[in-house]
């Protein structure tokens, strides 16, 4: 059962939002709706996801839809996309100096892919490198990457297409898991870099 509910003002919102939740995402892909923050827009609805292959969670993150039927200035629309995709990489990409390229191409590749015209696009990319020291010198070295990246749908007068954003935010998670670029229905079996999902786990460790 969905954790959102849609005021009657809010028909051409929940419409959209039904029609994108039908889209096919990757196989590898799972994800759930949670509660939405009420202050960002008018309308707003909001997902969380990971990255499962094998039954490693490889990748997270989740993605908030903004609506505000008036229009936004700053979005240069009615809709924005807000989406957090994290993952933790081998140690050998803390020396990777182009490690924000490669974070950025994984966004733009993904709305390619998936056929998502977007426009105000921005993304920043945090790598985190956990080093330890002392009595904690045995614990491995981690590199987590976080991407924070949002976008105003290019979408037709006639109605709003959020599907193929949706599968773009959904391939930005394979991608920081590792997964190469493949359509919806296609499961790759080999992960081009070995990642997992950061976890409360791994925070409480580290302290």
């Amino acid at each position: 059962m969905s954790v959102h509910e849609f005021p009657a003002a809010a028909r051409a919102f929940r419409t959209a939002i039904e029609e994108m939740t039908r889209a096919a995402l990757r196989p590898e892909v799972a994800w759930r709706d949670i509660p939405a923050p009420g202050r960002m827009a008018p309308h707003t609805w909001a997902a969380e996801g990971e990255v499962l292959l094998h039954d490693d969670e490889l990748a997270s993150g989740r993605i908030v839809i903004l609506h505000d039927p008036a229009g936004e200035e700053s979005w240069q629309g009615e809709y924005r996309m807000v989406a957090l995709v994290q993952a933790q990489l081998e140690p050998e990409f803390a020396i990777e100096s182009m490690l924000g390229d490669v974070a950025w191409s994984w966004v733009t590749e993904s709305l390619e892919l998936n056929g998502a015209q977007a426009r105000e696009l921005g993304c920043t990319a945090t790598r985190v490198v956990s080093q330890s020291y002392g009595a904690l010198a045995s614990r491995p070295s981690t590199v987590d990457v976080e991407m924070r990246v949002s976008w105003t749908p290019d979408t037709p007068a006639t109605g709003a297409d959020l599907g193929p954003h949706f599968a773009a935010w959904a391939a930005m998670l394979a991608a920081a898991g590792g997964l190469p670029p493949a359509p919806a229905q296609v499961a790759p079996l080999v992960p081009s870099h070995r990642a997992r999902a950061r976890s409360l786990t791994d925070e409480r460790n580290r302290g």
